[in-house]
C-alpha cells in the first residue's frame, strides 16, 4: 500500500521563499514519487490561533491554493483542500486532547514563543495547537510530513499522542516522521531567526519581481566582507575584521548555497578570509536567481488566477476527498473509543 503524506501552510498570506524551499519542494517531491498518496491543505484553522483578520483570511484561504497550483502542486496526484472544510480535523483534535496533558502543551518551545509574542492571546486554542496537528496528520494515517525542523517537537507529540491511543483504544495510527528538505530551514533576511511572514523585512514573496527582490537582498545587513570564519555547531560565524560579528553575512552565505552551489560558498568563504568580498556584485547576481527560479511560479500564477472556475473546482473536489478520506478514521476512533 502507499504510505500517506500530510502537510500544509497556515493562511497568513501568499507562500514566501522560506515556505517554498522549506515545503512545498518537498511536497512536489513526494507527490511525483508513486510510494505516496499525498494530502496538502491550507491550515487556515491554526491561522485562527493568533490574532487575525477574518477578511483577510477568507482571502488568505484562496491565495494559498493558488500558490501550490502555480508552484506545481498536481490535483491530479495531490489532494489539495482546506482544513476548516473537513470538520473531522476539530473532532479527531477533541478525542487526542483526552490524552494529551495541559502540562505538556504549556512547556513546548512554540507554544511558549507564541504567548511571549501574543501576551493577551493565550488562548486554549494556541494550547491545543499540537493536538490539532496531530489530528490533521492522523486522520489520514500519514506517515511522512513534509515540514520544517521547527516542527519537530509538534511531530513528537503526534508520535506520543499516536502511541498512547494504539495502547489504549487499539487503533493503529503510524508514528509520523519528518521528511527533511534540502531547504528545511531557511534563515531570515535580517540575519536573525528564520524567514517568516509575521516579521517584516524577514521575507521574499514568491509574487516577488526582480527590482524588489535586488531591493531586499541589498537590505542583508553584512560586514566589512573580509574576516574570520568560525565554526560554531550547525552555525558559521562570520567575524569581520573590525571585531563585529555579523547574523546577516551567515544568512547571505546561506542563500548563496542553496542558489549558487556550494562551490560558489566556498569559494566566497575563502576570499572572506583572504582578499575579501564584493557583498554588492553577489547581491545582485543572487537576486537575479531568485527571479529566474520565480519566474515559472509568477507566469503560472497568472494563468490561474484568469479562470477562477477551474480553481474553485479544485478546492471543491479536494475538500470532498479529504472528507472522505478523514470520514474512515474518525469512524474506527469513535468505535473503539465506545462513542458508536
Amino acid at each position: 500500500m502507499k504510505k500517506r503524506v500530510l502537510s500544509g501552510v497556515r493562511a497568513t498570506g501568499k507562500l514566501h521563499l522560506g515556505n517554498y524551499l522549506g515545503a512545498v519542494k518537498g511536497m512536489m517531491a513526494l507527490q511525483d514519487d508513486p510510494q505516496y498518496e499525498t494530502f496538502y491543505m491550507v491550515a487556515d484553522l491554526h491561522t485562527i490561533t493568533t490574532p487575525y483578520d477574518p477578511q483577510e483570511l477568507r482571502k488568505n484561504r484562496r491565495e494559498i491554493i493558488l500558490d501550490y497550483l502555480a508552484a506545481g502542486l498536481d490535483p491530479e496526484k495531490s489532494i489539495i483542500f482546506q482544513q476548516s472544510e473537513v470538520p473531522q480535523h476539530t473532532e479527531l483534535a477533541f478525542f487526542f486532547s483526552s490524552v494529551t496533558t495541559i502540562a505538556k502543551m504549556q512547556h513546548l518551545p512554540t507554544f511558549k514563543e507564541k504567548v511571549k509574542q501574543y501576551p493577551e492571546h493565550a488562548t486554549l486554542a494556541l494550547l491545543n495547537y499540537p493536538a490539532l496537528m496531530a489530528a490533521d496528520i492522523l486522520a489520514y494515517k500519514a506517515e511522512l510530513v513534509p515540514v520544517g525542523i521547527d516542527q519537530e517537537p509538534h511531530l513528537e507529540v503526534a508520535r506520543e499522542i499516536a502511541r498512547r491511543f494504539n495502547q489504549d483504544y487499539g487503533t493503529d495510527f503510524p508514528e509520523p516522521k519528518r521528511f527533511k528538505t534540502v531547504g528545511e530551514y531557511i534563515p531570515s533576511l535580517t540575519g536573525e531567526g528564520k524567514m517568516s511572514k509575521s516579521i517584516e523585512g524577514s521575507y521574499i514573496n514568491l509574487s516577488d519581481n526582480l527590482e524588489t527582490i535586488k531591493s531586499k537582498i541589498a537590505k542583508i545587513p553584512t560586514d566589512s566582507g573580509k574576516g574570520t570564519i568560525h565554526p560554531a555547531g550547525k552555525d558559521t560565524v562570520y567575524t569581520s575584521d573590525a571585531g563585529t560579528v555579523s547574523p546577516g553575512t551567515g544568512a547571505l552565505m546561506s542563500f548563496v548555497h542553496l542558489f549558487m552551489g556550494g562551490d560558489k560558498r566556498r569559494e566566497l568563504e575563502t576570499q572572506y578570509e583572504t582578499s575579501g568580498i564584493r557583498y554588492g556584485d553577489v547581491k545582485k547576481e543572487l537576486s537575479e536567481l531568485i527571479f529566474a527560479e520565480l519566474a515559472g511560479f509568477q507566469g503560472k500564477r497568472l494563468e490561474l488566477e484568469a479562470n477562477p472556475e477551474y480553481v474553485d473546482l479544485i478546492i471543491k473536489k479536494g475538500n470532498e476527498r479529504a472528507r472522505a478520506a478523514a470520514e474512515n478514521t474518525i469512524r474506527d476512533v469513535k468505535e473503539k473509543m465506545g462513542l458508536l
